[in-house]
């Protein structure tokens, strides 16, 4: 169209010229007055006509071309010039530019997201998940660009500004989990829930967690890897070391391979590229004191187990080659450990499983034992420091580690069971290389709709991701619809999703959709951006998000609503102008979007099975004991 509107003017000009020259002689055997009367008359005539040009306009060249440029010609070029405008006005007016911006009425259109490489992504994908579940990760229309976000909180993503790097997320694999798996469900439920889970083309989970040994959520009698016969009262050798015995998956096979060994070979073939993260509940008893395997106890540090005084035969010493162990068992049935963490919750003292340690003892463990003895068998296989909720970074970690002794760790791992939020500094902002995993949190199975929300959605999925948090894995991946089993006798808990234990049948959680929102849109290796944040603390104010940029180009955003209505929001990206994308984020609910050059993974979440789930009652100390 505007091709042809240069042409139109090209020709006109062509036209003017050409009466130009016949008339030459003419016009200057004229007076003067009359030769600038005539001219003036032909340019007035030329530029309302030029003016008027659309793509409408000027089109039928014979009318223009030729016009003798007398009074009589001029009344007709006018009277044409009018009937278009007239036409042109009674046009309706065109909402959308090329490449789908929106031209809001009385604004100003989206020149800038014309140009920018950010409004030309090939692939998007808006999904929304409401705090009720109602819709569940549902596909959005992707939304027009306007000029105008009116009142809607504006969200500004800003890919210069750049944090830390996305590992995955996952949960636990218990012994409960895979119980559930192995003997609650067909081989062929069992492969498809681990499919949807695990496969890259679903839901993508990348991580989980195990215990080295037995931790609370257990279908077995508890149990260590080094127990001693009754006459026999320590083993610096490690010669009773065993995982278990039997073929993995056997009804004659023991401990871990029992249940955990052959799931977690099983989501191996889904997903070759699972991290597995391993921490203890405790150490065998005769390493403690006092020598009992539950509760209130601690490691014999610096007591000999040998024939002398060598390091060598100290316990801590053959605590640290119980690490190597358990990682070349596991190994050995093709299950590599990504890291290791020294003890799950060193500040708590249960009647389950369970060893004290102080943030220091930790700090010295790793580096005169566990991270040389690593170095030595298995250097690829990292340390986290903590392993607790924020309660246990109350003091500053710099204050009792140093620089050099911060390189024994990869990084912190948390829970937010308990604790005060300005505590996440004296982790985060400790030691420039590290980073920051979410090791354990879960829900209640009576938990309100906000409640649940505001933990996973807000304290996890926005606050503690905007201060660092680079992996997320959650507790138990499936309990039963009592919260179940459980050898410690815990109840009210519920897992990521919840698994019928007559038929096998699958529900799923706020904990399922918080995972899979960042696990299909946001692509491991990366780095969180800045973006807009209304939220505090991820449980009061206004919208809260977070926002990645993808060594591939891709972008990624998760903005949550932590109030019981629904809520606007305008999406920007810097250097686009003034041009938004609008869209209703509902109530404790989140709105997930991924921007892509290449192919996005669209998959949906298949709907639940239709099961009652009992929730047990449970101790007041375990209801809404969150972070704030």
């Amino acid at each position: 169209m505007l091709t042809a509107a240069v042409l139109t003017v090209a020709l006109l000009l062509v036209a003017v010229s050409f009466s130009n020259a016949q008339e030459r002689s003419n016009l200057f055997s004229q007076p003067t007055a009359e030769r600038i009367d005539t001219r003036a008359r032909k340019h007035r005539v030329a530029n309302l006509c030029l003016a008027s040009i659309t793509e409408e306009s000027c089109t039928d060249m014979s009318k223009t071309r030729q016009l003798d440029w007398t009074t009589e010609s001029q009344q007709q070029a006018s009277t044409l010039l009018q009937q278009q405008k007239q036409q042109q006005r009674q046009k309706p007016k065109p909402q959308k530019q090329d490449k789908g911006v929106f031209m809001p009425h009385n604004s100003q259109p989206c020149v800038a997201a014309n140009i920018s490489p950010y409004a030309s992504f090939e692939q998007e994908l808006w999904s929304e998940t409401a705090g009720d579940l109602s819709t569940r990760r549902k596909p959005l229309k992707t939304p027009a660009f306007t000029s105008d976000p009116g009142s809607a909180s504006r969200i500004i993503l800003d890919p210069t500004r750049q944090y830390q790097l996305w590992e995955g997320e996952g949960a636990a694999i218990t012994d409960s989990t895979a119980y559930l798996l192995r003997e609650k469900m067909s081989a062929e439920q069992r492969h498809a829930i681990l499919t949807e889970l695990f496969s890259p083309e679903q839901a993508g989970l990348n991580m989980v967690r195990i215990s080295i040994g037995s931790c609370d959520f257990s279908s077995q009698k508890f149990y260590s890897y080094s127990e001693l016969p009754d006459n026999m009262f320590s083993d610096s050798a490690l010669a009773t070391f065993s995982i278990g015995e039997g073929k993995p998956g056997s009804t004659t096979a023991t401990k871990d391979l029992k249940y955990v060994v052959p799931v977690l070979q099983e989501i191996l073939s889904i997903n070759p590229a699972l991290k597995v993260m391993a921490s203890p509940w405790s150490p065998p008893a005769w390493m403690k004191t006092p020598e009992r395997f539950l509760g209130n106890s601690r490691l014999k540090f610096g007591q000999f187990a040998g024939n002398g005084y060598r390091k060598n035969d100290t316990i801590d010493y053959i605590y640290a080659q119980y690490f190597v162990r358990f990682v070349q068992e596991y190994a050995r049935y093709g299950i590599p450990i990504w890291a290791v963490t020294i003890q799950n919750e060193p500040s708590n003292s249960p009647s389950w499983p369970a060893c004290i340690w102080t943030p220091e003892e930790l700090n010295r463990f790793a580096n005169d034992f566990l991270r040389p003895a690593f170095d030595r068998s298995c250097p690829q296989v990292e340390i986290f420091f903590g392993d607790d909720s924020l309660r246990f970074y109350s003091r500053p970690v710099s204050e009792y580690m140093s620089a050099s002794e911060s390189m024994a760790f990869a990084g912190a791992a948390l829970h937010t069971y308990s604790g005060l939020p300005e505590w996440i500094v004296n982790m985060s902002r400790q030691f420039p290389q590290w980073r920051f995993s979410m090791t354990e949190r879960r829900c209640m199975a009576d938990e309100t709709v906000d409640e649940a929300s505001h933990v996973m959605f807000g304290e996890i999925g926005t606050w503690l991701v905007q201060h660092g948090l680079g992996s997320i894995i959650l507790w138990n991946m499936a309990l039963d619809e009592y919260g179940l089993p459980s050898y410690a006798g815990t109840h009210g808990r519920r897992g990521i999703i919840t698994i019928d234990s007559h038929s096998g049948k699958v529900k799923r959680h706020q904990e399922y959709f918080l995972l899979r929102n960042f696990a299909q849109d946001v692509m491991p290796g990366s780095r969180r951006i800045f973006s807009t944040s209304y939220t505090d603390d991820g449980r009061t104010g206004g919208i809260g998000s977070v926002a990645f940029t993808s060594p591939t180009g891709d972008l990624s955003a998760i903005l949550y609503n932590p109030t019981g209505k629904a809520q606007q929001a305008a999406l920007s990206i810097s250097g686009m102008g003034n041009c938004w994308q609008k869209v209703s984020v509902p109530a404790y609910g989140t709105v997930s979007i991924h921007k892509s050059h290449h192919e996005i993974n669209k998959s949906q979440v298949p709907l639940d099975d239709e099961f009652e789930i009992h929730p047990m009652q449970h101790a007041a100390d375990d209801h809404n004991e969150t972070v704030m």
